[in-house]
């Protein structure tokens, strides 16, 4: 079966201000529970959620840096 690109979705926020990302699109981007995500916001263009690893690994290879796991080391 092929994998779908895209996905759409609504989500409610709940009372505690927190989302549920539908499973669809968990199973697209492979986030797992105890993976750290980005939320990044901007007042006019929005707000988008990011897997850590993708962001780091877009600035390491604009920048020529290798991305360190996230055993704890320091960064």
């Amino acid at each position: 079966m092929k994998k779908a690109k895209r996905f759409a979705g609504a989500v409610t926020v709940g009372e505690k201000g927190q989302i549920v990302i539908p499973k669809q699109i968990r199973d697209l981007f492979e986030i797992a529970p105890g993976d750290t995500l980005l939320v990044l916001a901007d007042t006019r263009q929005g707000i988008a959620i990011v897997k850590d690893n993708v962001l780091f690994e877009k600035f390491s290879d604009k920048f020529g840096m290798t991305v360190e796991g996230d055993e704890g080391d320091e960064q």
